[in-house]
């Protein structure tokens, strides 16, 4: 069941913004999971399998070893992946 609560709205707004924004998008992913793990925290919006599933898939797309700079293949992966996530984030 979606959660309609004022917290939950600001959450998908903050990280819809977060997506959305010019720069770098690995970065501007990682600035989303940072929002969205605070949402989780806070109750605002509800982890659910499908939720966790997309998480696994944009971990793998944000991996890096030190030193490694993440090209065009990562942030395409970020991309397509973050559109995901919003879709569900939109029901959670």
């Amino acid at each position: 069941m979606r959660n309609t609560s004022p917290e939950a709205a600001e959450a998908r707004r903050e990280i819809h913004e977060i997506f959305e924004r010019k720069g770098h998008a690995v970065d501007n992913a990682r600035d989303a999971l940072s929002r969205l793990d605070r949402a989780f925290a806070e109750g605002a919006l509800r982890r659910n399998p499908e939720i966790e599933g997309v998480l696994a898939d944009l971990a793998v797309a944000l991996e890096q070893d030190d030193g490694q700079k993440l090209g065009g293949k990562s942030s395409e992966a970020a991309r397509f992946i973050g559109r995901r996530l919003e879709q569900l984030l939109a029901e959670a």
